[in-house]
């Protein structure tokens, strides 16, 4: 029996869940981006005086600074989620420009996932951080009438971060898919080239959103 997940039909099921052509794409991205960065890692230890490895040491370092000046302090676990983030949405949006691929992130069933992976976070790294009762009572500040509002902002920021990537990522996958069709595969080189420079951009909104929203959570109420 056929089963639609935000539109899509899925192509089978395992263990009676539906499996669809988004799920097995972003199965193959996350299994390309793993051997890569396990290549790199073992590339890095036989030749470690490399080009490639003072890049990845200055990513690192910039990425260790933005969350540490997000979040007050060092915190490891939020910068491997950023960069999970990161990497794994530009894989996703790069995959779009095989041919009869559809990125990941143009459907909304990724997205919204991505955005709950983020809105779950927040909670998880404030409790860890500061304890239940000190980050509970960030949602009664400055008037306990405000605790509603509050929510509903964490669910509103949560809709706009998966509503923004799908809405971007699928509208720039629609345009040269139809400027393809229309004029050949030649012409929209430069479509193409503008559209894996948004995928990137996009990557990066989100992961540096993601950061933000996590690193409020971890420093509450300071300065």
């Amino acid at each position: 029996m056929e089963t639609q997940i935000f539109g899509e039909t899925s192509l089978t099921s395992v263990l009676g869940v539906p499996v669809t052509t988004t799920m097995l794409t972003s199965l193959a991205v996350s299994v390309v981006i793993l051997a890569i960065a396990i290549g790199l890692r073992r590339s890095l230890a036989r030749t470690p005086a490399t080009r490639t490895r003072a890049l990845a040491s200055m990513t690192v370092e910039w990425l260790d600074g933005l969350v540490r000046d997000v979040a007050g302090r060092e915190e490891p676990a939020l910068v491997t989620l950023s960069g999970s983030l990161f990497l794994f949405i530009a894989g996703c949006n790069l995959a779009g420009q095989l041919p009869g691929v559809s990125p990941p992130t143009a459907s909304l069933a990724t997205t919204s996932a991505l955005a709950v992976v983020v809105f779950l976070a927040v909670p998880v790294a404030g409790i860890r951080a500061r304890g239940l009762r000190a980050y509970l009572a960030d949602y009664l500040r400055p008037n306990p009438l405000l605790a509603p509002l509050h929510l509903v902002t964490e669910l509103s920021r949560t809709l706009a971060l998966s509503v923004r990537l799908f809405g971007n990522m699928m509208s720039g996958h629609l345009v040269v898919a139809l400027l393809v069709a229309l004029t050949g595969f030649l012409v929209p080189m430069p479509m193409m080239a503008l559209d894996v420079l948004i995928g990137i951009l996009q990557a990066y909104i989100f992961a540096i959103l993601a950061t933000v929203y996590v690193g409020a959570a971890i420093r509450g109420g300071e300065g």
